[in-house]
Parts: C-alpha cells; structure tokens; sequence
C-alpha cells in the first residue's frame, strides 16, 4: 500500500484533535510549535508552506514529540528551549522552566540598580541563589554590562546547565558559579553584594502534590517543594541575606502571593532593614518583596 504523504496542513489538523482530544492546553499551538521544531524554522513558516509535504523522517519525528506531549512531557522539555527575558535559554529536567512572572525580578533589579547608582560603581556586586538555569544571572549580565555575578544551586545538573546558557550568552566570564545549598558555599568567604536576588521553591508540600502532571511529574521536585508553609527556603534567605548584603544592599525575592506577608514579618523580625516594599505580577497579586538593609 502506497504510504500517505502528509501536507504541514494536514498534519496539524489531525495532530491538534489528538492533543485536544487529550485534554492538553493549547493543542494548536503546541501541534505548531513541535512541527517547527522538527523542521527547523519558526511557526510563521508553517503558514507560509501551509500545503508542503513532509518527508518520512520528518513525519515519524513529529509523531514521537507528539506522543511525548501526550504523555504530559512540558513541550519545553520536548523542544530544550524556553524563552525569558526575549533571551533563548536552554532547559531540560534537571532545572525549573522559567516562568513570565520571574522576569519581575530582573526587572525590579535594573531599576534598582539605576535609581539607586549602583549601576555606575566600578562593579555591581550580584548574587543569585538557586540560580536553576541561570536566567535570571543571565538576563541581568546582559542589561547591566558592569555586574560580576554569583550563582548558586544545590544541584550540580542545575549548574550544568546555567554554564550552558552564560556560555551561549556570552556572559561566563563574569558569572562565578558555585554549588551548595544556599548560603553554604558562601561560607569562609568575605563577599559583600549590591544585590541578592532569589526564586526559590516556594510551593507547599500539599500543593505540590496536585500540581499538574506536566509539573509534578517532570520538573525537579527540589526546586519546587518547600516544606507544609512553602517557607522553608524564603525563611533561611531572609535570616541569612543581611549577613552577606553590603550596607544598604538589596534583597529581592519571589513567592506566592499568600506567603508574602508572613515574609514582610520575617524582614521586620530581623531588624537588619532599613526600607522593603510588596511588588505585583502581571495579574496584580504580591509577588516579589524588596528589601534594603540598613546602612
């Protein structure tokens, strides 16, 4: 029997009813998004070459990445690449997708660094702690050409890949990485940072457990469970951050809004601020809070 030959039309359609039929979110999208993996070019392309026929390999490549997806695998992991930042960075299952709201973060810090000055010293002192795969180190190395940056990530996969991205980024030369949990691999060192920034995992122990399958069951639990309150990391970051903040320094760090008061109290319990303030993300909620230390 003559094998069929599929148009990029054809196989869309037929693709997107299998993934909607899976109950999976966006399914066009994600049928346009594999097909261009697989054929090296970009979504518009599709529509440009709408009745092209596919080559076998090119149909059996697609079918694999189609039946990954259905199976709940992050199309991200599929394809290796996310966006943030409108920088390409490379992800795979040993680190956190990078998430839209994170880039409050990086943006909140370039504000800083400008309306405060330190953006003109000599060199901008910024550590990033549970760094995953850099995107946040990297985006800020990009936009603030005088920084020398610190990441940190308890896992050695992690930092793997955030070496990956600097190096793609043309920025590792002014990123020193480290390994360990947290504050650990500071210890016995006598640095003095501008800046401290941190998305640490920040989910309960509950709420991890009914996550969505594409989360729970492919993304790295460490990066995401902290503990019955999701405070564990957020606690030790607060306590700990003014002793490596230089005077007047800043503290930056994502949660989920309901945690952000329970870590305003923490910031005041310390009395080593001078100054913090809450920051919304993009559906108004209290995401980031923002902490100075006392000069």
């Amino acid at each position: 029997m003559k094998r069929k030959i599929w148009t990029i039309k054809e196989i869309l359609t037929v693709s997107s009813g299998y993934l909607k039929a899976k109950g999976i979110d966006s399914p066009r999208l994600t049928a346009e998004i594999l097909l261009a993996h697989v054929l090296g070019v970009n979504r518009v392309s599709l529509y440009l070459d709408f009745d092209k026929p596919l080559i076998e390999n090119e149909v059996s490549r697609y079918r694999e990445l189609i039946r990954r997806r259905m199976q709940r695998e992050p199309v991200q992991y599929i394809t290796g690449k996310q966006e943030f930042w409108s920088l390409e960075f490379h992800v795979d299952p040993r680190v956190l997708i990078p998430r839209p709201e994170t880039e409050l973060l990086v943006e909140h810090t370039i504000s800083i660094a400008k309306e405060h000055g330190t953006h003109e010293k000599s060199l901008l002192r910024i550590l990033d702690l549970c760094t995953g795969c850099g995107a946040i180190a990297i985006a800020l190395a990009k936009e603030l050409p005088k920084a020398r940056l610190w990441l940190t990530d308890i896992s050695h996969g992690a930092l793997d890949v955030a070496l990956e991205n600097a190096t793609k980024h043309n920025v590792e030369q002014r990123i020193t990485f480290l390994q360990g949990d947290l504050w650990e691999p500071l210890s016995g060192q006598s640095h003095e940072f501008d800046v401290i920034v941190s998305n640490p995992p920040y989910v309960t122990s509950d709420e991890y457990e009914a996550l969505p399958p594409e989360i729970r069951n492919h993304e790295p639990k460490i990066a995401l469970d902290a503990g019955p309150d999701g405070m564990r990391f957020l606690e030790r970051i607060i306590k700990g951050a003014p002793s490596y903040l230089c005077p007047g320094g800043w503290l930056l760090v994502e949660m989920d809004p309901h945690q952000i008061d329970k870590a305003v109290d923490l910031v005041q319990q310390t009395g080593m601020y001078q100054r913090w303030r809450k920051e919304k993300d993009y559906s108004n909620s209290y995401r980031v809070l923002i902490s100075q230390k006392a000069l």
